[in-house]
């Protein structure tokens, strides 16, 4: 009888270890690629934000005359409320398909305790790329739960608001303000009116700079934010308020600036900062003077709308000149390629 061998094909361990080896390779090369496609697309969609923004500035001017201020304070007294303003977000609702919430709200009232917004994340204010646009902030009290807000709008170079005259600053939007088109006469093309932001942003707020030059270095600027006298870890977490720590931006430092502040032995690279929030809290006529730079979680550059319409990648290496001549609405200067 002839017995016949049976041949069983199967990988060594050689070739498995082989084959995984390849896969890893092809992954670590694959990874990078996904995660840049994936990046190019959270960059749209934070760019079509930004223009929806644009638009609904454009439509609220339409409408109104003025684009909406960039709140509302009270000139006859010498103090008012912390929450007491919706700003620039909350006026500009029935112009970003939320005419249903816009009804539900009373911009002449506090939005402290506005049931409307409790809880509410309304997506056109969150970068898909900053992810603690996510995490909501509940302030206690009985108070409205809020998501914070990617995006702010232009207070202009550094001086924000002088609750004793009423006088505001060089950007489109600083509170009590009824600006219009005609008001940019460095031209629509050259204004910015919004830009990106980071949400839970540090700042030191209440306490007036001992000089309103512009400051010119990061020593000056860390020196400024020394003069604050509270510290909060809080800035773009309420979109509803007005005040600019909270739904604006400045251009006294390039977009992504590092300022390094060390409070309570804690090291914090990103520090804002706003003297007397615009004549608001007990700061009794005092002026406001404000630091709260344009950042994103883009690398090198952030993403910004201007008056025209047209959003622009701007990178965080821009002149400096030329980013706070952006900043301004009338300031005269003549801009080239930016």
């Amino acid at each position: 009888m002839s017995t016949t061998s049976k041949k069983r094909n199967a990988f060594t361990l050689i070739e498995l270890l082989v084959v995984i080896a390849i896969i890893a390779v092809l992954v670590a090369l694959l990874l990078p690629a996904v995660q840049q496609a994936r990046e190019a697309a959270r960059r749209s969609s934070c760019k079509n934000n930004l223009k929806q923004l644009a638009l609904a500035l454009h439509n609220y001017a339409d409408a109104h005359t003025v684009f909406p201020m960039g709140a509302s304070v009270d000139l006859s007294v010498t103090s008012t409320g912390n929450n007491g303003s919706w700003g620039v977000h909350g006026r500009i609702l029935p112009f970003l398909e939320q005419g249903n919430l816009a009804n539900l709200v009373d911009l002449t009232v506090g939005w402290d305790f506005q049931s409307a917004i409790d809880g509410l994340k309304i997506p056109t204010y969150a970068c898909p790329s900053d992810a603690k646009s996510d995490e909501a902030r509940n302030p206690g009290g009985g108070k409205v739960t809020l998501y914070p807000t990617s995006y702010s709008f232009s207070y202009g170079t550094w001086f924000v608001f002088d609750p004793t005259t009423g006088r505001g600053g060089d950007g489109m939007f600083f509170p009590n303000s009824k600006l219009s088109f005609r008001d940019a006469t460095d031209g629509s093309s050259n204004t910015l009116v919004a830009a990106e932001v980071k949400a839970w942003t540090p700042y030191m707020r209440n306490g007036g700079p001992a000089t309103t030059a512009i400051p010119s270095t990061i020593s000056e600027v860390q020196t400024i934010i020394a003069s604050g006298v509270q510290f909060k870890n809080t800035g773009h977490t309420e979109w509803p308020d007005g005040r600019v720590h909270h739904s604006g931006f400045t251009v006294t430092l390039l977009p992504n600036t590092i300022v390094n502040y060390t409070h309570s032995g804690t090291l914090y690279p990103e520090m804002d900062y706003n003297s007397w929030q615009e004549g608001k809290n007990g700061s009794a006529g005092s002026p406001s003077y404000a630091i709260v730079t344009s950042r994103s979680y883009h690398t090198g550059m952030v993403n910004v709308s201007l008056l025209d319409g047209s959003v622009r990648s701007i990178s965080e290496n821009i002149d400096l000149s030329i980013w706070r001549a952006l900043g301004t609405r009338s300031g005269g200067e003549v801009l080239g390629e930016f």
